[in-house]
């Protein structure tokens, strides 16, 4: 398809891309390309233009990539973002789609793009993406402009938007909206006005309202009468004392609330007034509505000044106007010239909206502006009664009558919003003789009408109150006044206040014929004296004030003497000295004007005029300095270009220079002189526009002798230039103003003279200044500054005129830089002479570039360094200053660099005659190219700069890379320059900018697509240069190790694919010089850390590292060494990972504490990093703070804590940690370990650590100290029994699937729960911690299919535990608060039993075949320890015939009876309950038959047959069975005494049914006495320190001739046996009647009476999903309510418990005692077996009288928990509880033998007493308390030479005095690992 076109008009083609054009040519489409671009031909001429706009391209791109980013605002709600986006990208929509209909005006076009990129620049921003670099609303591509060019195009865009320009000029938008009160019913008018309290003068016009009776606008559908503008506000007047002033007036009768039948005249009456303050304003950005409080004044009188009265709040004066009266008015201020106000809010003037000008003109008078307005404002009046006996009611009516004496139509204007009307009256006051009105009007006078008119005030008084033959109300005329708007002379009516006269007049008709009064007098200052007596001593005055703002006329006598000179020419030598008195305002008016006369009367005589007029046109062009009158130039050069006609003035004006600037250095006052030189640039062109009209009129005559002029002229200037001055002097100034205009002087001359002339003039010119100046004087920043506009100017940018300044500039820069003066100045130059040096004009500006790098390529170096080295000021100015300098400068350099190729390179290094200059300059070369990487070198959003600087960086590193090889390797090798260049390199790649990965998709694609991936680029250099040192490697290896790392953690798959085989380089170097590298491997591992904590690596890197170090090392020697190290640091990584991975979330875990666990002994046992490791240490104390864990939190500090000793040696600061003693550091330590053990509620810990310090404080005789201790010490026991401790439940945890972190996968842990914490909740917190893991449903172990599966699962379930040390536990009288720490303390076994039925199950007794499966799980460390779960270190399973489970369940309900009678015994049970339900259950065995199945099953003669090797367990079985009937027997005697009397029925109950269970048992007791079971086998001295009564026993002190059942040591964790049943309805129902009814188990046991404590009975584990009860609950009855079924329950099911290890246990074999008594001999060897001894003395006995405490006689050594453990566990349903041995638990006492001797105690053993109460944690001996490793040296600093012992100390240290002075006490003790 061929397409031509024809041209219907002429084009010039003088635009970009632009193809000139005549009539007629033929235009061809040759081709389209992608849709974007076309090809033109014609008159084989071809272009190429872009079919889409350039802003549309933009805009469909933008647009793409906040659509996903918008997407991404709602999912993160951002509601408020998301919702002004969505506003945004429709808007741009809608203005694209008006850009491409394409039916807009180029100017509106304009706008649109603006507004576009304004939109785009906002969304920008708001989402966080890169700033885009425009120029005129187009983006700008970084390759087609210099780079310098680029940072001044995004520092411009940067600045605006950080710091907005400040308007110059504002606008107050106003609306009128209502008036709201109640009582309207007249019409109301309403002006409103800007008032400045300060001066007491309204600035501005008056707009006017008019409100119908409503209070609405009386014309709504007339806008400009309710909306306006008051404009031309300066800065200035945005001041809290500058008002929006409204004056309220209403129209009707005189007074208020008049009877209609009085008068029908209407009057304009004064109401009210309300005023807001600008400044309020300020802070709204939108249109606001605001009620102004309306006030009224209190007298008429001081109505002219009620607005004053109200700002100042004179409230004497005035009074609020009602509640519900206000004025409805919105209120906006806009900022900004009034053009571009109305392109910003166009829906303000989308309608009619009036302006309101300022009075006068405003702080910037604009040229054109044409105003001829008369203000005129009603001051006061003075008038006489006239007869009457009250004062007037004056009213004031204002004419404008012209020449012929008629009254000028619509020329009165009230004030804007109305149209102007014929006559004005003013507002009345109520009888008042003095009024004052201060009412303004304006009379808009055309100026042709401005002669011969007269302003005529008429007077009348109006009164209500008239006699009856006339109308009620009329208004009677009783004067007049009046004023002539222009003087004889001319000149108008001047500014000011004029009395007038009041001239007598009662008829109208007298004023027809103006011409009558005019002859008369109308000011009293107008009277001559001594004539018109009569009038000038009248009474009567009238006073207005006018001002005038005209642009045509003016009032100045002495500016109207100029302007007519020709008719005055005898005036002429005292009117032009006058003109500098003249305001400004007035010369600017008649600018023009005034330039005519001064160049006529230099025409007419330049000899007499000349100087005078010279010094007249200097002042009027430095009256153009002026900010208020800098709009002018363009006016000044119109009238030069266009009509000035002084074609010989320029021999006059250079002749009047030249003799100035001759008297410069001889003049004694040089501000005249400053003054001309000031304004040599209009003179210059003036100067040169009148040669080019003479030349123009006589052909180019005298041209020879106008260049010899300027050049005497310049050798002048030259010779006053050179001069040199001491210090600061007035020439010094002189030489400084010139230098100022001395740039725009040059571009004048270019219009005459050619460039290279001008050039070489110039160079003259700044050659011509001394070199030398003092380092204040001012004229330093002068010169840079005329520099840089030189560079500014044409005259640089020409090339042929640049090669002559570019040495003189060089020459400059080059001196204020090494001198670093004037930086800011310096760079600005240095970046405009770059900026000409584009990209794509880089042929021809190679040796301009050259020249400039020979100059200043050094000092520009260090220019950057000083200037990045030196701190940032505070002020935000001087910041940004600060930066742009830094910035300009780099821009600079890389605009340099850019420039530079090959060849260029090597002339650059060539320059440098010896190596340590070339080393010198790249070390400042690598420095400053690592400062440009820094992120805060460069605004976050400024990407495009960035990747420019990358781009230069890296080609000049390439082109380096060459230098460095040829010039630094073999015997010139640098250590210095090779480890900078590797530095740069790394940071290089590391910078955030190249990080691609992180880039949105679009923005990654561009930047591959324009640079590529610079970081490989890059990566394969250092892989190269790495090859070629060779043997030099080995001074880099330790240097380098860490960076390479870091270098090879960014995820970039290339670049670690070639850098990592690096470090297999490294291991070969070192392996070859020192035979292992060792020194590699601690590099890398002390490097690791930092770096993955700041989220660098991931699995894929690990993965990589290990195969391509592993596969380089395949045929190394050294394999074997080399494939540890690697496994080393592999293993770290996965550790490192899973710690970040668990950081990453922010939740304090298990998952994260687990992690934080496995790491920290990773550091401590493979890695021995000391330093670390107590780092990870204190990571973790925090974590357990956060989350609570006081228990763990302090074993975890525990562990520092014994890395220290009692010495005096100094550690240095550390964490948080100051810098003190290691004695002192540990002594805090052990305060906060104390109080987290308290928090904690591991008091018995707490006293332990107590001692610790209490020994220390002894040794060192500090008893204050050792005081509080104790007392600590004695607060903690006091707390072990007094406070109730929860203990916790344990679950087994079991991580298996590839999908779980590497410490977790595939292994099972124990872990410690909650407060609180059942299994449920457990369940539901690991799976939330885990959300994405399975839940196991059994308990059996996995399979490998679930091990490899990619998921997650978990397998979870309760556990036993098992303490290690039962001495607390087996002892009686030990009380239930002691016996429960160590129950859950310092545990390592726990135990899971599940039932299950081997063979054929028989149905009628399921006894026979139920097994049970026990497994014991041995943990790696104790729990609680510094973790709350633990790994499995060992599995042991063990299965329990039937037999030996029914013997443990006998045995356990057996014991739980008996702690359940004690507890009742003693007063302990607040209800007596439990123990009722727990006879029942087994007395009343309604459901499982009770103990007649265990006889069935186990005693039937077929099973003894078979089993003849259960024959001890039979005879065991039997014992038990035995055993708890005895037990059975006694407490129904106990439950018999305190049994309330409602429950009595069911003890009877019991007791028969009990009788038939012993007759079932085939049980005969021999006759024999009942005692109390209570029996202990030593006596407890703890609780029988005085004899008990025999109450205790139901039946008193009877004798028993065997060992007591009960004398088995009570324990802690029971569970129902499988005997038991339900208690029946009846008893439930009696049981929860007595709990509160009887009063016997109400009261607190006696001090001296002795309890056997034991914790409560039930089970606290529950592994069912049936909530079970609360184990710290008092009345713990429900916990034994049991089934048949629960004997089969799965083990998620059932309750758990049981502690103590079992007999079959293989790792505790041992032989079974022999049965515990024997029926027919239990009346043998009887001595006493009462409990309570009552012959044994606490005083006679060789036991102590009180039993130690726990923790009281413990051996040397540190709180370690490394002994063997013993098995236990708890199962559901099912319980065990072990034996103990008879030799421990005997009930018989022998007679105590004589007392032997005390045994002599050596005085240096201290003394113990016995006990069999174990530690809180196991304790050990150790000959050396100390490791032999010493801290890390980084915790420790260098002990002090001389170190003198504190004078308060004893002469020997605390060690020594430990060491050498014996003590009767332990020795401190070493708190161990835990």
């Amino acid at each position: 398809m061929l397409c031509v076109c024809f041209m219907l008009a002429n084009f010039r083609g003088m635009v970009q891309h632009g193809l000139p054009l005549e009539i007629g040519d033929t235009v061809q489409i040759l081709e389209k390309c992608e849709g974007r671009y076309e090809s033109m031909k014609t008159k084989n001429f071809e272009t190429v233009i872009p079919t889409e706009d350039s802003v549309i391209t933009e805009i469909t791109m933008t647009l793409r990539d906040w659509g996903t980013m918008w997407k991404q605002l709602y999912m993160r709600n951002e509601g408020d973002l998301f919702h002004r986006l969505w506003h945004v990208m429709n808007e741009i929509l809608e203005l694209r789609q008006q850009v491409l209909v394409g039916h807009l005006t180029h100017d509106r076009l304009s706008d649109i793009k603006q507004h576009i990129t304004a939109r785009l620049d906002w969304g920008n921003e708001q989402l966080g993406l890169d700033l885009v670099p425009r120029r005129d609303f187009s983006m700008v591509d970084p390759d087609e402009i210099s780079i310098t060019e680029l940072y001044r195009l995004m520092e411009r865009r940067h600045r605006r938007r950080e710091a907005p320009p400040q308007a110059s000029m504002h606008h107050l938008f106003l609306q009128m909206k209502s008036m709201m009160s109640s009582n309207l019913g007249e019409e109301l008018e309403v002006f409103y006005s800007v008032y400045d309290s300060r001066e007491m003068r309204p600035i501005s016009e008056r707009f006017f309202v008019r409100l119908n009776k409503q209070g609405l606008p009386k014309s709504p559908e007339k806008t400009e009468r309710q909306c306006t503008l008051f404009v031309d506000l300066g800065s200035s007047d945005l001041r809290k004392d500058v008002y929006v002033v409204a004056h309220i007036f209403r129209i009707g009768r005189m007074v208020a609330g008049e009877k209609k039948s009085v008068s029908n005249t209407q009057y304009k009456r004064p109401y009210g007034c309300a005023v807001i303050s600008v400044a309020d304003l300020l802070t709204a950005d939108f249109k606001d509505d605001h009620v102004l409080k309306i006030y009224s004044c209190n007298a008429e009188s001081e109505w002219y000044q009620i607005h004053d009265s109200i700002i100042r709040k004179v409230g004497s004066r005035y009074s609020h106007i009602g509640t519900n009266t206000g004025l409805n008015v919105s209120l906006q201020l806009l900022h900004g010239d009034m053009e571009q106000i109305r392109k910003d809010y166009m829906r303000l003037f989308t309608r009619n909206v009036s302006i309101t000008k300022r009075l006068g003109f405003s702080d910037i008078i604009i040229p054109g502006e044409i105003r001829n307005d008369l203000y005129v404002t009603l001051e006061r009046g003075e008038f006489e009664k006239g007869g009457k006996s009250v004062a007037r009611n004056v009213e004031v009516t204002v004419y404008l009558l012209g020449g012929d004496g008629q009254v000028l139509k619509g020329l009165v204007c009230c004030g804007s919003g109305e149209p102007g009307v014929d006559e004005h009256r003013s507002f009345v006051l109520y009888h008042s003789n003095s009024p004052r009105w201060a009412e303004q009007i304006k009379l808009p006078i055309p100026l042709e009408m401005f002669h011969g008119t007269h302003l005529r005030f008429e007077l009348r008084h109006c009164s209500s109150k008239t006699p009856l033959s006339k109308e009620k109300g009329e208004k009677k005329l009783f004067g007049f006044s009046f004023v002539p708007l222009m003087q004889d002379d001319g000149r108008p009516l001047p500014d000011g206040t004029h009395e007038l006269i009041v001239h007598k007049c009662e008829e109208t008709a007298d004023l027809q014929d103006p011409a009558r009064y005019l002859k008369l007098p109308f000011s009293k200052a107008s009277l001559q004296p001594g004539n018109n007596q009569t009038i000038k001593n009248s009474k009567e005055s009238f006073w207005i004030q006018s001002s005038l703002c005209s642009t045509k006329l003016t009032q100045n006598g002495d500016m109207l003497d100029l302007l007519k000179w020709r008719v005055h020419p005898d005036r002429i030598i005292d009117c032009l000295p006058k003109l500098k008195d003249i305001d400004g305002t007035e010369i600017v008016k008649f600018l023009q004007d005034t330039l005519d006369t001064l160049f006529g009367i230099l025409d007419e005589s330049p000899q007499r005029y000349g100087l005078k007029v010279f010094d007249c046109l200097v002042h009027v062009i430095n009256l153009l300095q002026d900010s208020k009158f800098q709009l002018f130039k363009p006016v000044m050069d119109n009238y030069i270009e266009n009509h000035f006609a002084g074609a010989l003035s320029y021999r006059d004006l250079i002749r009047v220079l030249k003799w100035y600037v001759d008297r410069i250095i001889d003049a004694e006052h040089q501000e005249q002189i400053q003054q001309v030189l000031k304004a040599s640039e209009y003179l210059f062109k003036y100067i040169v526009q009148s040669r080019r009209l003479y030349a123009a009129a006589t052909g180019g005559q005298n041209e020879e002798e106008f260049r010899c002029s300027v050049h005497e002229l310049f050798k002048s200037i030259h010779l006053f230039l050179s001069h040199e001055s001491k210090g600061i002097s007035p020439i010094t100034h002189t030489q400084a103003v010139f230098l100022r205009s001395f740039p725009t002087v040059c571009c004048e001359l270019l219009k005459i003279f050619s460039m290279r002339e001008v050039a070489n003039l110039a160079r003259d010119t700044l050659s011509s200044l001394p070199a030398l100046t003092h380092t204040d004087c001012p004229l330093q920043a002068v010169k840079l500054q005329c520099m840089a506009k030189t560079v500014d100017s044409p005259l640089y940018i020409n090339p042929e005129s640049r090669c002559v300044l570019l040495p003189v500039v060089l020459r400059l820069l080059h001196t204020h830089l090494q001198e670093q003066r004037e930086l800011v100045l310096c760079a600005n130059i240095l970046t405009s002479m770059l900026t000409l040096n584009t990209p794509a004009t880089e042929c021809g500006v190679s040796e301009e570039v050259n020249l400039v790098m020979e100059s200043l390529s050094g000092v520009l170096l260090r220019t950057i360094l000083e200037v990045t080295n030196r701190p940032q000021p505070a002020a935000t100015s001087l910041r940004l200053q600060y930066q742009d300098v830094t910035g300009e400068f780099v821009a600079c350099l890389l605009t340099l660099l850019q420039q530079l190729k090959d060849k260029e390179y090597q002339q650059l290094l060539s320059r440098f005659p010896t190596k340590d200059e070339l080393t010198s300059f790249l070390l400042q070369l690598f420095t400053v190219f690592r400062i440009l990487i820094r992120p805060d070198m460069f605004p976050k959003d400024w990407t495009v700069m960035r990747l420019v600087a990358n781009n230069v960086i890296i080609t000049t590193i390439l082109y380096l890379s060459d230098t460095l090889r040829n010039n630094f390797l073999n015997e010139k090798f640098d250590f210095k320059v090779w480890e900078s260049y590797f530095y740069l390199c790394i940071i290089f790649i590391n910078q955030p900018c190249l990080q691609l990965e992180m880039f949105p998709p679009s923005k990654r694609k561009k930047v591959l697509e324009k640079y590529g991936d610079m970081r490989v680029m890059i990566g394969c250099e250092i892989f190269s240069m790495w090859q070629h040192l060779g043997d030099y490697k080995l001074n880099l290896i330790p240097t380098l190790i860490g960076p390479f790392m870091e270098v090879t953690l960014v995820p970039q798959m290339d670049l670690r694919n070639v850098l990592i085989p690096i470090f297999h380089d490294m291991m070969d170097c070192e392996q070859q010089r020192s035979g292992n590298f060792k020194q590699v491997e601690a590099k890398l591992i002390d490097k690791l850390d930092g770096l993955m904590s700041e989220g660098k690596g991931d699995e894929t890197y690990r993965e990589l590292f290990n195969n391509i170090l592993l596969k380089k090392i395949e045929r190394e020697t050294w394999r074997e060494s080399g494939v540890s190290h690697i496994a080393t640091v592999t293993r770290l990584m996965e550790r490192l990972l899973d710690y970040r991975d668990c950081m990453k979330i922010g939740e304090v875990d298990g998952k994260t504490m687990g992690c934080t666990v496995n790491l920290l002994n990773f550091y401590k046992t493979e890695l021995n990093k000391e330093e670390m490791y107590i780092r990870y240490i204190h990571k973790l104390y925090e974590l357990h703070l956060k989350a609570q864990n006081y228990t763990e939190a302090s074993y975890t500090l525990l562990l520092y804590d014994e890395l220290l000793e009692w010495t005096e040696r100094p550690l240095r600061e550390f964490l948080t940690y100051p810098m003190q003693s290691e004695w002192q550091r540990k002594e805090c330590l052990h305060l906060t370990i104390v109080h987290n053990f308290d928090r904690g509620k591991c008091w018995e810990n707490c006293i332990i650590l107590c001692r610790e310090l209490a020994n220390q404080y002894e040794a060192y005789y500090d008893y204050r100290n050792l005081s509080k201790m104790r007392m600590m010490e004695a607060s903690f026991y006091d707390k072990i029994m007094n406070q109730q401790r929860l203990e916790p439940e344990f679950f087994r945890v079991g991580f298996y699937g590839k999908k779980f972190p590497f410490f977790l996968r595939n292994k099972e842990f124990v872990c410690r729960g909650n407060d609180y914490e059942r299994l449920e909740a457990f369940q539901q917190r690991m799976l939330s911690e885990f959300p994405h893991a399975i839940a196991m449903q059994h308990a059996n172990l996995p399979d490998q299919t679930i091990h490899q599966a990619d998921a997650q699962y978990l397998q979870i379930y309760a556990v036993c535990p098992v303490p290690e040390n039962q001495d607390v536990l087996q002892r009686d009288g030990v009380p239930n608060n002691i016996k429960s720490f160590y129950k859950v303390n310092h545990i390592w076994r726990f135990r899971y039993d599940r039932p299950f039925h081997k063979g054929t199950k028989d149905k009628e007794n399921e006894f026979k075949s139920l097994w049970v499966e026990r497994t014991t799980l041995t943990l790696a460390q104790s729990l609680p320890g510094i973790s709350r779960w633990f790994e499995v270190e060992k599995r042991e399973l063990v299965e329990m015939s039937p037999l030996e489970n029914a013997s443990e369940v006998i045995e356990n309900k057996t014991l739980q009876l008996r702690t359940l009678i004690a507890q009742c015994q003693m007063r302990q049970m607040l209800n007596i309950n439990p123990l009722t339900m727990c006879l029942n259950g087994v007395i009343d065995a309604a459901v499982n038959g009770g103990l007649a199945r265990y006889q069935e099953a186990f005693f039937a003669k077929d099973y003894i047959a078979n089993h003849p090797e259960d024959g001890e367990k039979i005879t065991r079985l039997r014992e038990l069975m035995f055993e708890q009937a005895h037990i059975l027997e006694f407490g129904l005697a106990v439950h018999e005494k305190f049994v309330p009397q409602d429950m009595r029925p069911l003890h009877k109950k019991l007791v028969d049914q009990f009788h038939v269970m012993r007759s079932s048992l085939g049980i005969q007791f021999p006759a024999y006495v009942r005692v109390s079971p209570l029996h202990f086998a030593n006596g407890s001295p703890r609780t029988c320190r005085t004899p008990v009564p025999n109450a205790i026993s139901p039946e008193g002190g009877r004798i028993v001739a065997r060992r007591s059942p009960l004398s088995y040591p009570a324990v802690n964790r029971y569970s129902s046996s499988s005997l038991s049943s339900q208690a029946s309805n009846e008893v439930s129902n009696i049981t929860g009647q007595s709990e509160s009814s009887d009063e016997v188990f109400n009261m607190q046991p006696s001090p001296s009476t002795s309890s056997l404590s034991s914790n409560h009975s039930g089970s606290h584990n529950v592994n069912s999903s049936a909530p079970s009860s609360n184990r710290a609950s008092p009345l713990p009855s429900d916990k034994h309510k049991h089934s048949r079924e629960n004997a089969c329950l799965s083990p998620r099911d059932r309750l758990c418990s049981g502690i103590f290890s079992s007999p079959l246990d293989p790792t505790q074999v041992r032989v079974l005692p022999p049965p515990l008594f024997n029926i027919g001999s239990l009346c043998k060897n009887v001595r006493s077996l009462s409990p309570m001894p009552t012959t044994r003395s606490p005083q006679k006995s060789i036991v102590p009288p009180l039993t130690p405490s726990p923790t009281d006689g413990l051996p040397m050594g540190s709180l370690a928990s490394h002994s063997p453990a013993r098995s236990g566990s708890y199962s559901s349903g099912i319980s065990s509880l072990s034996r103990c041995s008879v030799s421990e638990t005997c009930g018989i006492d022998l007679p105590p033998p004589d007392p032997p001797l005390p045994p002599t105690v050596p005085t240096d053993v201290p003394i113990r007493r016995g006990s069999k109460t174990p530690p809180p944690y196991s304790v050990y001996e150790r000959n050396n308390p100390r490791r032999a490793t010493p801290l890390p040296h980084s915790l420790s600093v260098p002990p002090s030479t001389d170190n003198p012992s504190l004078s308060s100390k004893p002469q020997l240290n605390r060690v020594q005095r430990i060491n050498s002075e014996p003590r009767h006490r332990p020795t401190p003790r070493k708190v161990s690992q835990l």
